[in-house]
C-alpha cells in the first residue's frame, strides 16, 4: 500500500456488508446498509495539538456518512479524519 494519509486522517478498509440476517434470511443488494465498521490500514502523523491515537490494524466503528470513498487497485477504502471515528473495538 503506497497511500500515506496526512495529518489526522486514517485510511480504512470497510467491513463487508451483511448478506444474511441473524435468522438466516438473505438480504437483497437493494436493501443492504452501508457498513459502519472497518479496519485501519494506514494512519497519518497527527496534528501538533491532537496526537494520533489510532494505529494500523485497529478495528473501528465510524459514522454512517463519515469519510470519502476511494478505490485503489480495485479495492474500496475510506479516508476520514480521526475525529470521525466513534470507537475502537
Amino acid at each position: 500500500m503506497n497511500i500515506k494519509p496526512l495529518a489526522d486522517r486514517v485510511l480504512v478498509e470497510p467491513k463487508e456488508a451483511e448478506t444474511k440476517t441473524a435468522s438466516g434470511l438473505y438480504i437483497p443488494d437493494t436493501a443492504k446498509e452501508k457498513p459502519q465498521a472497518g479496519k485501519v490500514v494506514a494512519v497519518g502523523n497527527g496534528k501538533k495539538d491532537e496526537p494520533m491515537e489510532l494505529k494500523v490494524g485497529d478495528n473501528i466503528l465510524y459514522g454512517k456518512y463519515a469519510g470519502t470513498e476511494i478505490s485503489v487497485d480495485g479495492k474500496d477504502y475510506l479516508i476520514m479524519r480521526q475525529s470521525d471515528v466513534l470507537a475502537v473495538l
